[in-house]
Protein backbone atom coordinates (compact mmCIF):
# COMPACT_ATOMS: atom_id res chain seq x y z
CA UNK A 1 0.00 0.00 0.00
CA UNK A 2 1.80 3.23 -0.88
CA UNK A 3 0.94 6.60 0.53
CA UNK A 4 1.79 9.61 -0.18
CA UNK A 5 3.03 12.74 1.53
CA UNK A 6 -0.56 14.30 0.64
CA UNK A 7 -2.55 11.59 1.65
CA UNK A 8 -0.61 11.45 4.95
CA UNK A 9 -1.37 15.40 5.63
CA UNK A 10 -4.96 15.11 4.63
CA UNK A 11 -5.44 12.11 7.42
CA UNK A 12 -3.04 13.78 10.50
CA UNK A 13 -1.52 16.80 10.02
CA UNK A 14 1.73 17.58 9.88
CA UNK A 15 4.19 15.07 9.88
CA UNK A 16 8.35 14.78 11.22
CA UNK A 17 11.02 13.69 9.17
CA UNK A 18 14.20 11.50 11.18
CA UNK A 19 16.82 14.14 10.36
CA UNK A 20 14.67 16.58 12.76
CA UNK A 21 15.51 14.83 15.93
CA UNK A 22 18.95 13.10 15.58
CA UNK A 23 20.61 13.72 18.27
CA UNK A 24 18.49 15.47 20.08
CA UNK A 25 18.69 13.23 23.39
CA UNK A 26 21.70 12.34 26.25
CA UNK A 27 21.90 9.62 28.81
CA UNK A 28 20.31 6.55 29.23
CA UNK A 29 16.85 5.06 27.70
CA UNK A 30 15.18 2.76 28.23
CA UNK A 31 14.03 -0.12 25.17
CA UNK A 32 11.09 -1.98 26.63
CA UNK A 33 10.18 -4.93 24.72
CA UNK A 34 7.88 -7.80 25.67
CA UNK A 35 9.94 -10.77 26.49
CA UNK A 36 8.23 -12.47 29.97
CA UNK A 37 11.19 -10.84 32.02
CA UNK A 38 10.19 -7.42 31.94
CA UNK A 39 7.18 -8.29 34.34
CA UNK A 40 10.22 -8.34 36.82
CA UNK A 41 11.93 -4.58 36.28
CA UNK A 42 9.98 -2.07 38.08
CA UNK A 43 9.51 0.58 35.54
CA UNK A 44 8.04 3.01 38.02
CA UNK A 45 11.19 3.95 39.84
CA UNK A 46 12.79 4.07 36.33
CA UNK A 47 10.24 6.30 35.50
CA UNK A 48 11.95 9.56 35.06
CA UNK A 49 13.95 7.94 32.23
CA UNK A 50 12.99 8.34 28.54
CA UNK A 51 11.22 4.77 27.58
CA UNK A 52 11.16 3.66 24.09
CA UNK A 53 7.82 1.13 23.93
CA UNK A 54 7.22 -1.52 20.78
CA UNK A 55 4.38 -3.35 19.95
CA UNK A 56 2.49 -4.37 23.45
CA UNK A 57 4.62 -3.68 25.56
CA UNK A 58 2.80 -0.46 26.28
CA UNK A 59 0.48 -2.31 28.07
CA UNK A 60 3.24 -2.00 30.82
CA UNK A 61 3.66 1.44 30.28
CA UNK A 62 0.11 1.81 30.94
CA UNK A 63 -0.07 -0.08 34.23
CA UNK A 64 2.64 2.50 35.16
CA UNK A 65 1.32 5.60 33.77
CA UNK A 66 4.25 6.28 32.17
CA UNK A 67 3.87 7.87 28.94
CA UNK A 68 6.43 6.76 26.21
CA UNK A 69 9.18 8.55 24.78
CA UNK A 70 8.63 6.95 21.73
CA UNK A 71 6.64 4.33 20.47
CA UNK A 72 7.48 2.09 17.48
CA UNK A 73 5.84 -0.26 15.48
CA UNK A 74 7.21 -2.23 12.16
CA UNK A 75 4.55 -5.21 12.32
CA UNK A 76 1.90 -3.91 10.10
CA UNK A 77 -0.24 -6.67 11.25
CA UNK A 78 -0.20 -5.58 14.91
CA UNK A 79 -3.29 -3.15 14.68
CA UNK A 80 -5.34 -5.60 13.57
CA UNK A 81 -4.04 -8.76 15.69
CA UNK A 82 -4.16 -5.94 18.79
CA UNK A 83 -5.96 -3.25 18.22
CA UNK A 84 -6.41 -2.17 21.82
CA UNK A 85 -3.07 -2.24 22.76
CA UNK A 86 -2.34 -0.18 19.55
CA UNK A 87 -5.12 2.19 20.15
CA UNK A 88 -3.47 2.11 23.73
CA UNK A 89 0.09 2.95 22.45
CA UNK A 90 -1.30 5.72 19.71
CA UNK A 91 -2.90 7.80 22.70
CA UNK A 92 -0.42 7.14 25.44
CA UNK A 93 2.77 7.76 23.30
CA UNK A 94 4.65 11.42 22.61
CA UNK A 95 6.04 10.38 19.52
CA UNK A 96 5.31 7.88 16.84
CA UNK A 97 7.59 5.80 14.46
CA UNK A 98 5.21 3.84 11.99
CA UNK A 99 5.07 2.63 8.45
CA UNK A 100 2.79 5.31 6.47
CA UNK A 101 -0.01 3.43 6.18
CA UNK A 102 -0.77 2.79 10.07
CA UNK A 103 -1.49 6.22 10.72
CA UNK A 104 -3.82 6.68 8.04
CA UNK A 105 -6.94 6.91 9.76
CA UNK A 106 -5.75 6.19 13.05
CA UNK A 107 -7.05 7.85 15.92
CA UNK A 108 -4.15 9.89 17.13
CA UNK A 109 -3.78 13.21 19.57
CA UNK A 110 -2.76 16.22 17.55
CA UNK A 111 0.08 17.18 19.63
CA UNK A 112 1.87 13.54 18.59
CA UNK A 113 5.11 13.87 16.94
CA UNK A 114 4.80 11.15 14.24
CA UNK A 115 7.81 9.71 12.39
CA UNK A 116 7.19 7.60 8.87
CA UNK A 117 9.27 4.74 8.80
CA UNK A 118 11.54 3.06 5.89
CA UNK A 119 13.89 0.51 5.09
CA UNK A 120 17.10 1.53 4.19
CA UNK A 121 18.70 0.48 0.73
CA UNK A 122 20.86 -2.30 0.92
CA UNK A 123 24.77 -1.54 1.64
CA UNK A 124 26.78 -1.54 -1.80
CA UNK A 125 29.77 -3.30 -2.98
CA UNK A 126 32.06 -0.17 -2.10
CA UNK A 127 30.35 -0.16 1.24
CA UNK A 128 30.96 -4.03 1.96
CA UNK A 129 34.85 -3.55 1.09
CA UNK A 130 35.19 -0.83 3.65
CA UNK A 131 32.22 -1.84 6.20
CA UNK A 132 30.34 1.30 5.97
CA UNK A 133 28.69 4.00 4.29
CA UNK A 134 28.24 7.48 4.93
CA UNK A 135 25.06 6.82 7.47
CA UNK A 136 25.68 3.35 8.45
CA UNK A 137 27.66 0.26 9.16
CA UNK A 138 27.85 -3.26 7.72
CA UNK A 139 29.00 -6.36 6.99
CA UNK A 140 32.15 -6.67 5.21
CA UNK A 141 30.87 -8.77 2.14
CA UNK A 142 32.36 -7.62 -1.78
CA UNK A 143 30.31 -10.01 -3.43
CA UNK A 144 27.22 -11.18 -1.02
CA UNK A 145 24.35 -8.91 -1.08
CA UNK A 146 22.29 -10.91 1.92
CA UNK A 147 25.75 -10.27 3.57
CA UNK A 148 25.69 -6.54 3.19
CA UNK A 149 21.94 -6.28 4.36
CA UNK A 150 23.53 -6.72 7.70
CA UNK A 151 23.86 -3.28 8.42
CA UNK A 152 23.10 -0.51 11.31
CA UNK A 153 21.64 2.70 11.02
CA UNK A 154 23.61 5.87 12.60
CA UNK A 155 21.11 7.85 10.98
CA UNK A 156 16.75 7.02 10.57
CA UNK A 157 16.76 9.87 8.13
CA UNK A 158 18.22 7.51 5.33
CA UNK A 159 15.71 4.29 6.72
CA UNK A 160 16.19 1.09 9.39
CA UNK A 161 17.97 -2.00 8.82
CA UNK A 162 15.48 -5.05 9.50
CA UNK A 163 17.07 -7.68 11.61
CA UNK A 164 13.55 -9.52 11.94
CA UNK A 165 12.84 -8.07 15.80
CA UNK A 166 11.60 -4.29 16.34
CA UNK A 167 14.27 -4.33 18.87
CA UNK A 168 16.80 -4.07 16.63
CA UNK A 169 15.03 -0.92 15.40
CA UNK A 170 14.63 0.57 18.75
CA UNK A 171 18.70 -0.10 18.91
CA UNK A 172 19.17 2.38 15.84
CA UNK A 173 16.62 4.63 16.97
CA UNK A 174 18.30 5.05 20.42
CA UNK A 175 21.66 6.25 18.26
CA UNK A 176 19.86 8.04 16.46
CA UNK A 177 18.27 10.19 18.99
CA UNK A 178 21.72 10.34 20.92
CA UNK A 179 21.32 8.34 23.90
CA UNK A 180 24.54 7.10 25.08
CA UNK A 181 23.25 4.39 27.56
CA UNK A 182 20.78 1.56 27.30
CA UNK A 183 18.91 -0.33 28.90
CA UNK A 184 17.51 -3.31 27.37
CA UNK A 185 14.29 -4.51 28.96
CA UNK A 186 12.31 -7.40 28.82
CA UNK A 187 14.73 -7.77 25.48
CA UNK A 188 14.71 -12.14 26.08
CA UNK A 189 14.44 -12.89 22.30
CA UNK A 190 13.61 -16.59 23.70
CA UNK A 191 10.57 -17.77 21.38
CA UNK A 192 9.81 -20.35 24.19
CA UNK A 193 9.06 -17.86 27.42
CA UNK A 194 6.04 -16.04 25.29
CA UNK A 195 5.20 -12.30 25.71
CA UNK A 196 4.34 -10.47 28.73
CA UNK A 197 1.23 -9.47 28.38
CA UNK A 198 -0.22 -12.51 26.14
CA UNK A 199 -1.93 -15.70 28.18
CA UNK A 200 -4.10 -18.89 27.14
CA UNK A 201 -6.96 -17.29 26.07
CA UNK A 202 -6.39 -14.32 24.48
CA UNK A 203 -4.89 -13.03 20.84
CA UNK A 204 -1.42 -14.01 20.41
CA UNK A 205 0.80 -12.59 17.95
CA UNK A 206 3.01 -14.80 15.75
CA UNK A 207 6.51 -14.81 16.63
CA UNK A 208 9.69 -15.65 14.36
CA UNK A 209 12.04 -15.39 16.70
CA UNK A 210 13.26 -18.92 16.30
CA UNK A 211 13.23 -18.68 12.48
CA UNK A 212 15.42 -15.59 11.92
CA UNK A 213 17.65 -16.45 14.73
CA UNK A 214 20.77 -17.81 13.18
CA UNK A 215 20.50 -16.12 10.18
CA UNK A 216 19.18 -12.05 10.90
CA UNK A 217 19.18 -11.49 14.49
CA UNK A 218 22.14 -12.83 15.86
CA UNK A 219 24.83 -11.51 13.15
CA UNK A 220 22.68 -8.19 13.09
CA UNK A 221 23.50 -7.86 17.16
CA UNK A 222 27.09 -9.20 16.85
CA UNK A 223 27.29 -6.18 14.48
CA UNK A 224 25.89 -3.64 16.64
CA UNK A 225 28.20 -5.31 19.67
CA UNK A 226 31.68 -4.95 17.02
CA UNK A 227 31.81 -2.01 15.25
CA UNK A 228 28.57 0.15 16.94
CA UNK A 229 29.08 -0.05 20.77
CA UNK A 230 31.66 2.61 22.02
CA UNK A 231 32.19 5.26 24.73
CA UNK A 232 29.42 7.57 23.48
CA UNK A 233 26.95 4.40 22.77
CA UNK A 234 26.72 1.29 25.55
CA UNK A 235 24.18 -1.32 25.54
CA UNK A 236 23.49 -3.24 29.04
CA UNK A 237 20.95 -5.93 29.10
CA UNK A 238 18.77 -6.53 32.15
CA UNK A 239 16.95 -9.99 31.57
CA UNK A 240 18.63 -12.49 33.14
CA UNK A 241 17.18 -15.28 30.74
CA UNK A 242 18.05 -13.17 27.49
CA UNK A 243 19.14 -15.52 24.62
CA UNK A 244 21.54 -12.50 23.63
CA UNK A 245 25.36 -14.08 24.87
CA UNK A 246 26.42 -11.36 27.62
CA UNK A 247 29.73 -11.29 25.50
CA UNK A 248 28.14 -9.51 23.08
CA UNK A 249 26.02 -7.27 25.34
CA UNK A 250 26.70 -7.69 29.24
CA UNK A 251 24.00 -8.67 31.51
CA UNK A 252 23.63 -6.05 34.58
CA UNK A 253 21.30 -6.39 37.56
CA UNK A 254 18.66 -3.51 38.90
CA UNK A 255 21.62 -2.18 41.22
CA UNK A 256 23.87 -1.55 38.69
CA UNK A 257 20.71 -0.26 36.63
CA UNK A 258 20.14 2.44 39.34
CA UNK A 259 23.85 4.03 39.52
CA UNK A 260 23.39 4.30 35.27
CA UNK A 261 19.97 5.79 35.75
CA UNK A 262 20.81 7.90 38.69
Amino acid sequence: MNISPSQLDAERGAFSGFEACRNTQKGPVVILASGASAKQFPLLEFSHLPVIAMNGSVSLTAACAVKPFFYICTDKSFRTQQPELFALALRDSRRLALWPEQFVGADIPPDTECYPLHKADNPGMLDGLRGHGATHVCSRALWSKRARSIAFSKDLSSGYFDARTVVYVALQLAYHLGFEQVLLVGVDLDQSLGRFYENGEGQHSPCGLDQHWESRILPSLTLMAEQVVSERFRVYNLSEVSRIPAALIPKIDLAQARRIAS
